[in-house]
């Protein structure tokens, strides 16, 4: 059967502007439906680092806006199984301006815990003393620090927001990660934070990292918590690290559903382009499908020669639409994208899942055109007029 592959292909060039525009149309479609899987994979399906797999992060119950008492740190630490805890408020703050490329994450920790919770980050002992021996001292990941140009011995100045003080710090640490993108953040100390607030406000945290000892007990560890508090003025809400961040994902509503809505928008159109061409490709040649048949070719032969047309029309499609989605994931690969701070990544399984829709949407709206032309009697398809 292969030697017939030839003659479908020269069959799909007969009308070249056709078949461009065909190939055109569902490579466009599985660019976009490339992309929109590769960012459902990495809201959803993409792999914890193993460091991540061990926190917890513990918060408000009703808001994130709700802090919680600095006490509770003590109380979390007698849970069996928890290895360490760190007390970290997401400061906010203007850094020079409200510009998109001067935003980062900035979060008051503390110094003497925060790189064993996060023990993915590595840093020089030297510069993890000094960061910690100086009540002004920050740590920045190296990623940021490269993007903003910040040295080691800078002074920046944070202005706030959240809280209504300005904070002047001093960089003496710069950390790294194996993993891309995930030391876009800045630390600094939150004594230095709590000492420059009204009495009022401080004795407060944002949340409370935990690291277990064991993924495991995480589900254990995070449910004693939540029972612990649930009597107090301000209850607790326990998740993975993973969980926390997907959070922030939903308060933009059900991405989900959004997602999967216009990925089922972008299959139908792909049915919709090579259903029509694939009907119109066949009616035209109902008249040399009686020849064929005249000449010895069996009603299957004809199925698949129609078919295998549309598939070669299907995967040249496919697959350039597939390598302009790889080539947009990898330039994205190291950015810095809202609710996926290590980039877009396109993953195997996701190249996998868009060649495979577009195979099947063209083989199945091909089937029925050509089932119908290859059972036309010979008389009448030698007498049909296309």
């Amino acid at each position: 059967m292969w030697k017939y592959v030839p003659f479908a292909f020269k069959n799909s060039l007969r009308n070249k502007r056709r078949t461009i525009l065909t190939i055109a149309s569902i490579s466009i479609s599985l660019f976009l439906l490339g992309m929109l899987v590769a960012v459902y994979h990495a809201f959803y399906y993409r792999e914890a680092p193993p460091e991540q797999a061990l926190r917890l992060v513990v918060r408000h119950r009703v808001s994130l806006t709700f802090p919680l008492p600095e006490y509770y740190e003590q109380r979390i630490r007698q849970i069996q199984g928890v290895r360490e805890v760190c007390p970290v408020s997401w400061f906010g703050g203007i850094y020079i301006d409200r510009r998109p490329e001067h935003f980062f994450a900035r979060f008051s920790a503390d110094p003497e815990r925060i790189f064993l919770v996060h023990s993915e980050f590595k840093i020089a002992p030297e510069q993890l003393k000094a960061f910690q021996s100086e009540r002004t001292a920050a740590a920045v990941g190296k990623s940021l620090a490269d993007k903003l140009n910040l040295k080691l011995g800078q002074k920046i100045t944070i202005k706030g927001d959240i809280y209504p003080v300005d904070v002047e710090l001093t960089i003496r640490a710069l950390f790294e990660s194996d993993v891309k993108g995930s030391d876009y953040v800045m630390y600094f100390h939150r004594k230095y934070l709590e000492e420059s607030l009204a009495a009022a406000r401080r004795g407060t945290v944002g949340t409370f990292g935990v690291l277990a000892d064991s993924p495991e007990s995480i589900p254990r560890i995070a449910r004693e918590i939540d029972e612990m508090f649930h009597n107090s003025d301000s209850q607790t809400k326990t998740e993975s690290e993973q969980a926390f961040q997907l959070s922030f994902l939903s308060m933009l509503g059900n991405v989900k559903l959004f997602l999967l809505s216009i990925c089922g928008a972008v299959v139908f159109t792909i049915l919709l382009v090579s259903g029509n061409t694939m009907a119109m490709s066949v009616r035209e040649r109902i008249k040399e499908i009686g020849v064929l048949k005249t000449l010895g070719f069996t009603t299957s032969q004809v199925l698949l020669m129609v078919i295998a047309e549309s598939v070669i029309i299907a995967l040249a499609g496919g697959m350039l639409g597939c390598g302009l989605a790889s080539g947009v994931c990898l330039l994205l690969s190291g950015a810095q994208l809202p609710f996926m701070p290590l980039g877009l990544p396109m993953p195997p399984v996701v190249l996998t899942i868009s060649l495979a829709v577009a195979f099947a949407i063209v083989f199945f709206s091909s089937v029925v055109p050509a089932l119908n032309a290859s059972r036309v009697p010979i008389t009448e398809a030698l007498r049909h007029i296309g």
